[in-house]
């Protein structure tokens, strides 16, 4: 039976991670930065109104980083216990989305309260997280066998298939990844694997006929030929491209890129950030960029070794592989290797529920490096 901590003693407190909290603070200043560049042309009204971009953005950092200290005062095993009511909460949020959510860019995937935007698959995110690791702990820790692997899978697929149907491509690849590292994590066999990989090759062509949508291929075709559509699919890729590829080595300064300024590149607060960044700060703006998420991983990977028990070392494991594939795949888009898919870049792109869903998960980290002494012999 879990006993719960109670409020962390001021030596845990000492154990906060505070090379964690300040590359995560560090991509959120370079994130204002950007959407401050990326707005002047659409926004021109007054700093301190709510409309400005940067200040909502700043006022989601607030409330974000209040969440993390927040949460971080609690006991992870907390949100263990509740894990599988969270769960529960985020079918039920993609569900309600089918008849309720915001349409916008052919997704659903925004409830909209006034200006305020929700998106239930942040919030599943770490709710699939918490399912998975309390799952694993039931089985020892253990997915080595078939029933413990389909056991995840079972968690993982409602959710990843209600995603994948919106139509969000790129949060389906994440949900498909916390999958697959925390199974991994948990020493899951080769064989199994190899298994489920040759059967999902074999549903590929089933998935792509019946489930893909028109536009969705378009865009997966203009990765190979962007200038086959060059107003329309192909559009983005080819902006992206030149604005990256002219930043060159510093980049033409702070609000001075063509291509952002002169509203050649779109959705550049949001999926196209990155964009922005090689345009106006360079390949060494990049690399900074990288550093910092470099840090980032490598501390949430540093919480999953010292974690003092199976659930805190899954769950760890499982927010740094979020994290990682939202970076990778909205680079990846930035670099027009991987299709189009609004997935925002983890704490730099302009959105209050992924911010807010990034930092929660963050504290629930800091909690496990908090009190990983205190539960290694429990």
């Amino acid at each position: 039976m879990t006993v719960f901590r109670g409020q962390p003693s001021l030596r845990a407190w000492a154990r906060f991670d505070a090379l964690l909290a300040f590359a995560a603070l560090a991509l959120v200043a370079c994130g204002l930065a950007l959407i401050h560049s990326g707005s002047l042309r659409s926004y021109d009204g007054p700093l301190a109104s709510l409309a400005n971009p940067v200040a909502r953005q700043a006022l989601f950092a607030v409330v974000a980083v209040g969440g993390m200290i927040a949460i971080s005062r609690l006991d992870y095993h907390l949100f263990l216990h509740y894990a599988w009511w969270l769960y529960g909460a985020a079918i039920v949020l993609l569900l309600a989305l089918i008849p309720l959510g915001q349409t916008e860019f052919g997704s659903t995937r925004w409830f909209a309260f006034g200006p305020v935007q929700f998106q239930p698959s942040e919030f599943a995110k770490i709710a699939v997280v918490l399912a998975m690791a309390r799952y694993l702990a039931g089985q020892g820790g253990d997915a080595r066998s078939l029933r413990a692997l389909g056991g995840t899978f079972a968690i993982v697929a409602p959710v990843l298939l209600l995603v994948f149907i919106q139509p969000d491509l790129g949060t389906s690849v994440v949900f498909a990844s916390i999958w697959l590292g925390m199974v991994v994590v948990a020493g899951v066999r080769r064989r199994h694997l190899l298994v489920l990989g040759t059967f999902f090759l074999a549903v590929l062509p089933f998935v792509w006929t019946f489930t893909v949508a028109d536009y969705q291929i378009e865009r997966i075709s203009v990765l190979f030929n962007a200038e086959e559509d060059p107003l329309d699919a192909g559009y983005n890729p080819i902006q992206s491209q030149i604005a990256v590829g002219s930043g060159q080595l510093l980049g033409k300064g702070l609000t001075n890129g063509e291509q952002t300024q002169l509203d050649f590149l779109k959705v550049k607060t949001r999926d196209f950030i990155f964009s922005v960044l090689g345009e106006e700060l360079g390949f060494v703006g990049a690399m900074a960029l990288f550093a910092l998420f470099i840090l980032l991983l490598m501390r949430g990977i540093r919480a999953a070794q010292i974690a003092g028990d199976v659930p805190g070392q899954l769950v760890a494991a499982g927010v740094v592989v979020t994290i990682l594939m939202q970076a990778v795949i909205n680079i990846a888009v930035n670099l027009s290797v991987f299709p189009v898919t609004g997935l925002p870049l983890p704490f730099v792109s302009q959105g209050g529920s992924s911010l807010l869903t990034l930092f929660l998960a963050l504290g629930i980290v800091q909690s496990i490096v908090m009190r990983h002494r205190s539960y290694r012999q429990v």
